[in-house]
């Protein structure tokens, strides 16, 4: 399980209160006079226009999915007037609905399709569907007949599409934001037309291709962001088209190529006269890049984004203290600058990083420097730089040292230190006015008591994760802060449940995960907690039943219990979750929970492995519609596989290993067809194998069964499969010759390609937190012996067909396997010779033919296999000289007992014609002392020097030595090959009467 905080910082903050700020601006220049908006403004009005009334409930019956929790309750045909309707604004001179605010955030995620009815609203001036789960298969578009629109604002509420080219119509448009929609295509150029827009973002697409030049014809754009898609200059000619943006304040070009190679764009992008927030993270600049002599920027510019580049030099710093006296924000993390920083820019310059006296946030986590802590806070703190900083970020360094007393800095509100080298005490109580504190994965140790915070009443977020900290409060200690977020992992919290929590009120993120508690959890700690969106409580000795209370929490909201004690019976409010793992508990009931005739739409990851769930697997798996991961593995679970799971369309993920499960596999399961892994493992389950089993699975193991009949020839059509496991059931028949159709196994995959599918998602209000995957592992026979893969380890491929009652050969085509790295097939009735073509698997690692009736040699190709780490051929009819090789050689002798006819080493059995030969230990001559080979190599050296250059200066300064050098080396060659010419005549005469006189 993988959590990282992601704390705001006040930097996003902010840029969020500007782009709010330019939203309201746009919102004063419409001049729209609504002053009958919605009953959110408090302002009523006379009536609404009919017609557009049915088309705002056509709209709500395509958006509105679950009645039962209906945001647009104020929408329905008893309220005549639609201008009274949440998120609706009227004109008050001519009752049209000028004004649609549908914003995900405020409503909760509207999930259906947005239809034509829309075109209804024709006077419309700002539409707002930002941040919705809109299902149209692709962007519609109809926005571009909406002609009246000033503001359209559509972020985040798309999955794909072509760019919308009818957008370029809305020519009255000043404020538009397509942003985070993975729009396709390229950006068209007529959006050069929307000659009044002031306010374009684009941001989070999939565009490609060339900015066209014609958006130098939006001479009133303010800001323009374009981070994050495909977009490139080929050419290396575009850019001057910016120079016509004259009150451009805000830039953004991140993650465009070619911007390290192209002069033309940082000249253009320099002459910007009002420039204020300029972003380049992820455009590979560079120390060598055309970037240092050309940057003349006025006193405007405030913020610098220059993240994810490759600079390793500090004169960086000089450059931004030449172009950029008025900086308030700098962001140079995940470079390469390595080392000490370096604070003055030469002594001639006589300037200090530390005097930028405007300086708000400075950014320089994930490089590589390596200087001690107090020495950093030191140099930042001799300037006018300690009274304005108030976000410091040195996170993913190599900074060593102890943590010094930070309340020089008078205005610091985060401090970000977190997994660097920082070791020892924490001796001095933190600034009271930080807002985030995290010092995580440092090796911190000692205790911090209730003085350490003082009277920090402004602290939101803590993170103190992995250190060797114990936090010992006194027991009536009321904490003077509210937090948002509590990270204390690995942090001594018990035994007893830290009562200080109950006092947190607006707890968004916690974990407190591994604190050595071993106690009850208190019935208002889960009452409490209903404004969570993550929770983790894991590996403690936390015990006892959870209560089941009549509480609701947080729709995304994240609960991992693993590894405790709790037992009894599961509680229905966690349905609420998006992930709930529950894993090595003592839970026994699971019903409660599952049987319910409530859809549940927002659960994906349900992990209830090794508890104590008995009896029958419910048939109440219908409403989990949500459901991806499923793992109910090392239970005590009986009976069939209900059919409803079949009903579990979006699962991928499917772990009933271990069990006690019998019975045949239902056909519903076909139903599943975005199934990726299926472990059946352990249990009693029979029947032949399914045919119908999903094509896209990567992971299926049936192993431990008692499975029955030939391989089905569906298996053929796997050719995701990674790991394919049906070993000791009692499959018959031949291995089928299909097996080159296995792509993954047959050509290089990335390591990520077994992680593409399983659910890697993320969630979280403000970005507190965000959760990047699951646990997906698997239980294989690997070198004798079970072991349990996880993640990344999966990566290998395996098929294990051994144990059962298979006959044949093994087919040729194994040889087309050349990704695979384990191959078991032991204890069959297989026969044959092993197929030459194995020794084409030079990623081998584990080989077992053991216990079958293969014949003849063994292939010499085997030993040409280096990664060979476990072979076994033991127990069949192989005979003849066991192949020379030190791989080969290297195996225990065992790996070939059982075959009566094998020779050779390690054998102890001698093949035909070996000879005994005594070795004799030859002699040791006396080691030669380093003085006295240096005179032998003297020697040889001048030797060489004289006999070399001797003949050939002589040849090249006497022309007569020259002349008779030559013509003696042409009468050698005349004469030898006269000398061949005879003899070969002599020899054809010999051979010829030889050959008469027998003949």
């Amino acid at each position: 399980m993988n959590v990282r905080s992601n704390n705001l910082s006040v930097r996003e903050r902010k840029m969020m209160s500007m782009k709010l700020v330019g939203t309201i601006f746009v919102l004063l220049q419409l001049q729209l006079q609504l002053l009958l908006y919605s009953n959110n403004y408090g302002v009523a009005s006379a009536g609404c226009i009919d017609m557009e009334r049915r088309a705002l409930l056509q709209l709500k019956a395509s958006i509105v999915e679950d009645y039962n929790n209906d945001p647009l309750s104020s929408w329905n045909n008893k309220s005549y007037d639609c201008c009274e309707w949440k998120g609706v604004g009227c004109s008050n001179q001519t009752d049209h609905v000028e004004m649609l605010h549908l914003y995900g955030d405020q409503f909760g995620r509207f999930r259906g399709e947005i239809n034509a009815s829309l075109l209804e609203l024709r006077q419309l001036k700002y539409l707002n569907l930002s941040y919705n789960w809109f299902s149209n298969s692709k962007f519609p578009e109809l926005f571009g007949s909406l002609s009246n629109l000033r503001f359209l604002d559509l972020r985040a509420s798309f999955n794909g599409g072509r760019f919308p080219n009818d957008i370029s119509r809305l020519s009255n448009l000043q404020y538009l934001d397509l942003s985070s929609n993975y729009l396709d295509g390229t950006i068209p150029h007529q959006l050069g037309n929307l000659s009044h827009l002031q306010y374009l973002y684009l941001r989070g697409n999939n565009l490609v291709g060339t900015i066209p030049h014609q958006l130098g014809s939006l001479s009133n754009l303010q800001e323009l962001d374009l981070r994050g898609n495909l977009l490139s200059d080929k050419n290396g000619v575009g850019g001057e088209w910016l120079s016509n943006l004259t009150l451009l304040t805000h830039l953004d070009l991140s993650l465009m190529q070619n911007l390290d190679t192209s002069r033309l764009w940082l000249q253009t992008i320099a002459m910007l006269p009002n420039i204020q927030i300029l972003k380049l993270s992820d455009c590979h600049l560079s120390d060598l890049s055309p970037f240092h002599s050309i940057f003349n920027f006025s006193t405007s510019l405030k913020v610098i984004d220059l993240s994810g580049n490759a600079f390793t030099s500090f004169k960086i710093f000089e450059w931004v203290y030449n172009v950029a006296s008025n900086l308030t924000e700098l962001d140079l993390s995940d470079n390469l600058l390595q080392g000490s920083i370096h604070y003055d820019f030469g002594n001639t310059l006589g300037k200090s990083f530390s005097n930028l006296c405007s300086l708000r946030s400075l950014d320089m986590s994930s490089n590589k420097l390596s200087e001690d802590l107090s020495v950093i806070i030191h140099n930042l703190s001799v300037g006018c730089a300690k009274y304005s900083i108030q976000e410091l970020y040195l996170a993913s360094n190599q900074i060593i040292g102890t943590l010094p007393d930070m309340s020089v800095f008078s205005s610091l509100k985060t401090l970000i230190l977190s997994h660097n080298l920082l070791y020892g005490k924490i001796m001095h109580s933190f600034p009271y006015q930080l807002e985030s504190l995290e010092l995580d994965s440092n090796n911190l140790e000692g205790v911090i008591t209730d003085s350490h915070f003082g009277n920090m009443s402004m602290l939101k977020n803590l993170n103190l994760n992995s250190n060797s900290l114990a936090l010992i409060f006194s027991e009536k200690w009321v904490p003077p802060f509210q937090l948002f977020s509590i990270y204390l992992r690995s942090c001594i919290l018990g035994p007893s449940f830290p009562t200080w929590l109950q006092g947190q009120k607006y707890l968004q993120a916690l974990d407190i995960s591994d604190a050595k508690i071993t106690d009850l959890v208190p019935v208002w700690f889960w009452t409490q907690s209903t404004n969570l969106i993550f929770m983790n409580i894991s590996n403690n000795n936390l015990s006892g039943t959870i209560p089941n209370l009549p509480i609701t929490f947080f729709h995304y909201f994240e609960v991992i219990l693993n590894t405790n004690q709790f037992e009894g019976s599961i509680p229905p409010f966690f349905r609420s979750a998006t992930l709930l793992e529950m894993s090595k508990n003592k839970f026994s009931k699971i019903d409660l929970f599952l049987c319910t005739n409530i859809v549940v739409d927002s659960l994906i990851v349900l992990d209830l492995s090794n508890n104590q769930l008995s009896s029958l697997l419910s048939n109440c798996w219908g409403n989990l519609k949500a459901l991806k991961f499923l793992d109910l593995s090392d239970n005590i679970l009986s009976g069939e596989v209900p059919s409803s799971m079949g009903s579990l369309l979006e699962l991928k993920v499917l772990i009933l290993r271990n069990n006690s499960l019998t019975g045949k596999l239902p056909f519903s399961l076909k139903n599943c067809t975005n199934l990726r892994m299926l472990d059946l493992g352990d249990n009693r389950l029979s029947g032949p194998i399914p045919y119908w089993l999903g094509q896209e699975l990567q992971l299926l193991s049936l192993r431990r069964n008692q499975f029955y009949g030939n391989l089905p020839q569906s298996l053929c059509y796997l050719k995701n499969i990674q790991l394919l496991d049906l070993s000791e059931n009692n499959i018959s028949g031949q291995i089928f010759k299909c097996l080159k159709n296995f792509s993954s196994m047959s050509q290089k995959v990335s390591s990520t390609n077994i992680q593409e599918t399983p659910i890697l998602y993320s969630t979280g209000v403000g970005s507190i937190f965000q959760y990047a995957g699951f646990d997906l592992n698997a239980l294989l026979m690997w070198k004798g012996e079970e072991r349990l893969f996880k993640n990344n380890e999966l990566i290998l491929r395996s098929i294990d067909l051994s144990s059962n009652q298979l006959i044949g050969n093994i087919p040729e085509e194994i040889g087309n396997l050349v990704e695979l790295v384990s191959l078991n097939l032991s204890s069959n009735n297989l026969s044959g010779e092993i197929t030459l073509k194995i020794g084409k698997l030079k990623l081998l690692e584990f080989l077992d033919l053991s216990r079958n009736q293969f014949s003849g040699l063994i292939p010499p190709s085997l030993a040409q296999i280096d990664r060979l780490s476990m072979l076994n051929l033991s127990y069949n009819n192989l005979f003849g000289r066991i192949p020379i090789g030190t791989q080969l050689q290297s195996f225990d002798p065992s790996s070939y007992e059982g075959n009566v006819g094998l020779c050779g080493k390690p054998l102890v059995i001698k093949c035909l014609g070996d000879e005994k030969v005594t070795p004799q230990k030859p002699e040791t001559p006396k080691e030669s002392s380093l003085e006295d080979k240096k005179s032998i190599y003297l020697s040889v050296t001048l030797g060489f020097i004289t006999g070399f250059w001797g003949l050939w200066s002589s040849l090249l300064l006497i022309q007569t030595w020259r002349h008779a050098y030559v013509l003696f080396l042409n009468n050698i060659t005349d004469t030898m090959y006269v000398f061949m010419v005879l003899n070969a005549t002599k020899f054809q005469r010999w051979l010829r009467g030889l050959l008469e006189k027998f003949f």
